[in-house]
């Protein structure tokens, strides 16, 4: 079995997300085995789906393992917060051409506590920018950019995308549109490119953050549910009904 790479809960659909855990249920009826449960946790990377299945199959309580994943929810839902609005801080700041002294400032207050000193973030963005025109450097790597990377690596790649735009002109973020792996970004990016009107473009960011983070906790919710069912030997078609509920 390999790594699940891109199985993440913040931008997979909720019908996806059914199928896993229905395919979990078939698994586990087939196989009659815990090996299954220990494959999964070995080999998946998401964290909320690696939490409940570390948690709900463990010897605690139903009702303890409801609380844990209501904690871990909201634990998970705060990161994804925090990143989401360090985004709409940097595409915005692209948009108004900023100083990226003040972006650096804003995009660190999203956080409770120093992830990367001024100094440092500075010198590896410019480190990037270098590397950009570097004909020895590879795209791939220089330009990668997803939500799932460190808060610290994420503030740098945003940050250099900032100087990228204000030295060189909006117009040379095309060539890192097709390295962003998260379609929220890499939809500000173009919208930047194409000129959007500021006013526009921080309303069309808001609103879809807003929609990300509630879908994202309706999913941690119906995975909760899906997984506890699970857990209490529901039928397979119990099971689907407990997604159902969760979808249109």
């Amino acid at each position: 079995m390999e790594e699940q790479k891109d199985f993440d809960i913040l931008e997979m659909p909720a019908e996806g997300l059914a199928a896993y855990w229905l395919s979990i249920k078939k698994l586990i009826d087939v196989k009659r085995s815990r090996k299954v449960l220990e494959e999964e946790i070995r080999y998946t990377r998401e964290p909320y789906i690696k939490f409940l299945l570390e948690t709900a199959f463990s010897e605690l309580e139903e009702s303890t393992v409801r609380r844990l994943a209501e904690a871990k929810s909201q634990t998970l839902a705060g990161e994804y917060a925090r990143k989401l609005s360090t985004m709409q801080i940097a595409l915005l700041a692209m948009s108004a051409q900023e100083n990226p002294r003040i972006s650096f400032v804003r995009m660190a207050s999203q956080y409770p506590v120093s992830i990367i000193s001024e100094k440092k973030a500075f010198t590896l963005a410019h480190g990037l920018l270098d590397g950009l025109f570097d004909k020895q450097s590879d795209p791939a790597v220089l330009l990668e950019f997803d939500h799932k990377l460190q808060p610290d690596r994420m503030l740098v790649k945003m940050l250099f995308h900032i100087i990228l735009s204000r030295k060189e002109g909006k117009q040379q973020l095309e060539q890192v549109v097709p390295h962003i792996k998260t379609p929220f970004y890499a939809n500000g990016i173009t919208q930047v490119i194409d000129g959007f009107d500021h006013r526009i473009l921080k309303s069309n960011l808001k609103v879809q953050s807003d929609q990300i983070l509630e879908y994202s906790k309706t999913k941690m919710n119906m995975a909760a549910e899906m997984c506890l069912g699970i857990r209490s030997k529901l039928s397979y078609d119990d099971i689907f009904r407990i997604a159902r509920a969760f979808m249109p």
